[in-house]
């Protein structure tokens, strides 16, 4: 088998990945398969952390727009995702695979705190590792609380998975001649707001220097090959020849 190119990754799962065509919920078939995946990059050698959204069950920004108060809504959006963290956790390990939930807010009684030096010891261990609970902190996103866990245990390089086969110009769903980028530096999601992320974690992204790779994660067996470093999707860093 090919040597993957990455030791340790992040996958960045969002909420709305996890409901699959139902747009709401958990699509248990979705599970099943992200599960299935991330079981066959462990087998190869790869250490995986992953970072759950909460947008299938709730949106704390969509919240506050309706009037309640930002704090409490992002809140609820923390709690969503520990619903989708545990979710996962069994679908692994339905299949033979250690876990461990790791939330940013105390939860003793369904999640260990979230401390670095424990969750890179889970990982040296062949566990796979689910960040929930984003930063722990309101008003920022589970994007940046991917960045922020990417530094702390020193992954190399974010997968972001979404439904879309890498990042447009414009909406390739709206608009038959969307240009696909191959490649964007971390100033271009800054600055043209492309949607791979919010600025805040793409700006912490670029500091620590950490390669993103957005793919489609509806098509079977594209986890491997971002782990392979066959070039899927939009690759996001410095240069193409990261």
């Amino acid at each position: 088998m090919q040597k993957p190119k990455y030791k340790r990754i992040v996958l960045k799962l969002s909420g709305e990945a996890l409901a699959g065509e139902g747009g709401f919920g958990i699509d248990f078939e979705v599970l099943v398969s992200i599960a299935r995946q991330v079981i066959e990059v462990v087998k190869a050698g790869v250490e995986v952390a992953i970072v759950v959204g909460g947008g299938n069950i709730w949106r704390g920004v969509a919240g506050s727009a309706q009037g309640m108060d930002r704090a409490t809504a992002d809140f609820m959006g923390m709690l969503a995702t520990e619903i989708n963290a545990l979710a996962l956790q069994d679908a692994l390990e339905k299949l033979d695979m250690g876990s461990r939930v790791m939330s940013a807010i105390e939860m003793k009684e369904v999640a260990e705190p979230y401390i670095r030096r424990r969750a890179i010891r889970h990982l040296e261990k062949g566990r796979v590792v689910i960040f929930s609970a984003g930063t722990g902190n309101p008003y920022f996103s589970t994007d940046t609380a991917a960045a922020l866990r990417s530094a702390e245990i020193e992954a190399e390089v974010i997968l972001m998975a979404k439904k879309v086969d890498g990042v447009y110009d414009s909406d390739p769903k709206t608009n038959p001649r969307a240009k696909k980028y191959d490649f964007l530096d971390y100033m271009d999601v800054i600055n043209q707001g492309l949607g791979v992320m919010d600025s805040t974690a793409a700006s912490l992204c670029m500091d620590n220097m950490i390669p993103i790779i957005v793919f489609d994660l509806t098509r079977n067996g594209n986890i491997m090959k971002a782990v392979l470093g066959e070039k899927i999707g939009t690759f996001v860093g410095r240069n193409s020849d990261d």
